[in-house]
Order: structure tokens, then C-alpha cells, then sequence
């Protein structure tokens, strides 16, 4: 087992990190003034010029899946990144955590990640020429409509919203929420996610189809803060489909593919989120480092307190620990697929927000009242990677997954069968 980076790695790392120490945080309180400024709709000029020295030095659409050979149909346009595998993104996508809006500079945030794979994955050529390409040129942005009010979402076979075939059209109604990104004023296409027979096997009733974010029927109910953060210009909103009529053919795959387009998409978006994620922990422990190292409390730097030894001591653990399971499923992913990476990925899943929940409190503790101020950003911190506790899946359902999957080892579904039945019978095998 080598631990070494390659040199294509260090070379992909190293291009992202000195981008953003050059062209990101000199700027970032450019982009907190601008936020600041008039309407929080708006495109943030910061963001946009950042986003055009990362285009011209190619260091764009990193999140990209490598071609693995497979011919274009039209080479005008290739639909294609730098070609990076997961392993190797994953080293990049740290590095882009460690300031909230890096990613945005790269093209590569979320939800637009997932949504292109899905355009790069399942879409006609006329799909990714109408929004696939927009997408990967950093012209327009979009949205992933899954999870509803009325309903349990983190099991995706609940939803309701309904999609119905007339003619050429189909029309859908229901209600979403938490559409992540339907705030910007460039978000033009969103991914829908519902029902286009209720009588079908579970797992077939769903299907995804494009919508334009502008369709008659489309209606921004209200916008949704996260402990207060508006998260302005990206945003969560509630929005409500009432007759949205949607050409035919922009059914994604085809009418009860969209659970299989969900796990297909949710896979590489949920390790996305845990390497970003392991960038704002690092962020973090060091900005407590700094400020324990910088004051005096009774009589000596508070970094000379022994709590504050054990709290730093247990971040620097917590976060190689993660980062090694991060790389791991990354590196299956690359190598198996996400099939069989399928419970690393459930793990740094949940690994990962809490690992960096914790860090960031303690950082939070070190600055005092400041912490929970604006000043340092690790309140927005904190409210961002807290959500991830439940985005993409809440911690409790990758858990059953693990744990399934653990159970699988020793007897799987005929042992939990095997256990009810002694239950139910009154034998629980007690010592006497």
C-alpha cells in the first residue's frame, strides 16, 4: 500500500491550491462586501472573475468523469474535464473546501457536479447541447428537485410529485423543497425527480426529467435560510409544480429509470461533499491554532492549557483518520467502481461532517464570542457542513446501509429473520 501522491496528483493539488492562495482568498473580502451590497439575487462579479482565470488556466470541470474511450458522437464538442479520476479530484476538492465559494470558481459545485454527470451519463446528444454544454461552460447553473415537505425523502421511493404523459408533454405536479441553487438568477434547468407510475414495482415508479426553471406553473413558494444563512445567491427554496407542461423528450433515460439515475448521481455527489468537507475541518483547526496561539487567559498563551492540547491533538487524528477513509473510497471507486465502494462511501459520509462539526465547534470555543459572530466564518461553517449531516441522505440511513451490509457477513437477511422469529416465540436466549 503506497501512501506517495503521484506526481499527476501533487501536480493536479498543487495547480488548486495555488490558485486559490493567489486568486481566491486575497479576494474573499471582495466577495463578503459584494454579498453585503444590494440585492442578495445577483451574479457576484468576485465570483465571475475568478471563474475566468480558473477557464483560461484549465483548471475547470475537474469533478468531471474520465471518457474511459468511449467515441463521441460529435468531437465539435466533447463534454469532457481534464479527465481526473476520483482519487485525483479527491485531493483537489479538499483544497476547494477550505473557502465556502472556491468550488464555484472551478466549476465545480453542487448541485451542478451532479446534475452534469447525470447530462454526461444518461442525456441525448440534444440534451447536452441545450444544457449540458451551458452548464460545463459556467454560463448558467441549475437545480435537483427530490426531496418534498409532505414526506419522508430520506427514502426517495416515497416522493409524490407526479408526472404524467399527454401527448407530447409531460405534466407535473407537487411540491419540493430544499431545491438548493434555485436562487440564482442563472439557474435555468432543473432535474425533477417523480412519479410516473404509482402501481409499479417500488423501485420503477420514478422517473427524472429536465425542467426549465422558467416553465409556466413554476412557482418559488418561499426561500429556506439554514440557521438563518440565507445563502444568497445559491439559496433553498420551496417550489411548487402545479400543470408544468415539459416536452416529452426531456425525460431523462426513459419513464422508470429515475431511482437508477438517482443512485447513479448521489454516489460520486456524496463523496464530493466529504473532500470538501475534510477542507473546511483543516480550515478550521487552523484558525483555532491561530487564535489559541495569539491570546493570554490567566497568565499564559491558551494554547499552554492542557484542554487545548487534547482538543487540537484529537482535530489532527480525527482529520487524518477521515482523509485516509476519504482517499480509500475514492480510490475503489476508481478501481471497482461505485458498486463496490458502496460501503466506504456510506462511511465517509458519515464520518465526514461529523469529524468536521467537531473541529469547527472547538474552533468556535477558542475564539470565545467571536466565534459565534461572523468574523471568523465559522458560524456559516458550522450551519453548511451541519446540513450535510442530512443532504444526499441522512446520517441514519447510510448507517443501515453499513450495517446491512455488516449483517450480510454473517448470515444477512436469513439471521434478522432468524432473531424475529425467536423474539416473537418469547425465546430470547437469556442466561438464567
Amino acid at each position: 500500500m503506497d501512501f506517495d501522491l503521484t506526481e499527476r496528483q501533487r501536480y493536479w493539488r498543487d495547480r488548486v491550491r495555488d490558485f486559490i492562495e493567489a486568486n481566491v482568498r486575497p479576494r474573499d473580502p471582495d466577495y463578503h462586501a459584494e454579498q453585503h451590497e444590494g440585492d442578495r439575487w445577483k451574479v457576484l462579479q468576485t465570483i465571475e472573475d475568478a471563474k475566468q482565470k480558473a477557464k483560461a488556466q484549465g483548471i475547470w470541470n475537474l469533478f468531471m468523469p474520465p471518457s474511459a474511450g468511449r467515441p463521441h458522437v460529435d468531437d465539435s464538442f466533447a463534454f469532457e474535464g481534464p479527465g481526473l479520476t476520483n482519487l485525483e479530484y479527491a485531493l483537489c476538492a479538499e483544497e476547494m473546501g477550505r473557502i465556502g465559494w472556491a468550488s464555484e470558481v472551478f466549476n465545480c459545485s453542487a448541485p451542478d457536479t451532479g446534475n452534469m454527470e447525470v447530462l454526461h451519463r444518461y442525456g441525448t446528444r440534444a440534451q447536452k447541447d441545450q444544457w449540458l454544454k451551458p452548464l460545463m461552460e459556467g454560463e448558467i447553473r441549475s437545480a435537483f428537485l427530490m426531496t418534498e415537505p409532505a414526506v419522508a425523502s430520506s427514502d426517495a421511493t416515497n416522493i409524490e410529485t407526479r408526472i404524467e404523459r399527454d401527448g407530447d408533454h409531460y405534466v407535473l405536479n407537487g411540491r419540493k423543497w430544499w431545491s438548493s441553487g434555485a436562487g440564482d438568477p442563472r439557474c435555468k434547468i432543473a432535474i425533477v425527480m417523480g412519479k410516473t407510475d404509482f402501481s409499479a414495482a417500488r423501485h420503477s415508479q420514478q422517473s427524472m426529467l429536465l425542467m426549465p426553471l422558467d416553465a409556466p406553473g413554476v412557482t418559488i413558494l418561499r426561500h429556506l435560510p439554514v440557521f438563518g444563512y440565507d445563502d444568497a445567491p445559491h439559496g433553498h427554496m420551496e417550489i411548487e409544480l402545479k400543470d408544468v407542461r415539459v416536452p416529452a423528450e426531456n425525460m431523462l433515460l426513459g419513464e422508470g429509470r429515475g431511482f437508477e439515475i438517482a443512485q447513479g448521481r448521489l454516489g460520486p455527489g456524496r463523496i464530493h461533499h466529504c473532500m470538501r468537507t475534510i477542507g473546511a475541518a483543516e480550515e478550521a483547526l487552523e484558525k483555532m491554532c491561530r487564535r489559541l496561539l495569539s491570546r493570554v487567559a490567566f497568565g499564559k498563551v491558551i494554547a499552554e492549557h492542557s484542554v487545548w492540547e487534547q482538543r487540537v491533538a484529537e482535530a489532527r487524528i480525527d482529520i487524518e483518520m477521515t482523509r485516509l477513509l476519504c482517499l480509500k473510497a475514492a480510490d475503489m471507486m476508481d478501481k471497482a467502481g461505485n458498486k463496490a465502494a458502496q460501503a466506504e462511501i456510506a462511511m465517509i459520509k458519515v464520518a465526514a461532517p461529523r469529524v468536521a462539526l467537531k473541529v469547527i465547534d472547538d474552533a468556535i470555543q477558542a475564539f470565545g464570542g467571536a466565534g459565534v459572530s461572523e468574523d471568523p466564518g465559522l458560524a456559516k461553517m458550522y450551519a453548511g457542513i451541519r446540513t450535510l449531516r442530512l443532504a444526499d441522505g441522512p446520517d441514519e440511513v447510510h448507517n443501515r446501509s453499513i450495517a446491512r451490509l455488516e449483517f450480510g457477513k454473517y448470515g444477512g437477511r436469513e439471521a434478522i429473520d432468524a432473531a424475529r422469529r425467536q423474539f416473537s416465540s418469547g425465546d430470547l436466549g437469556v442466561a438464567r
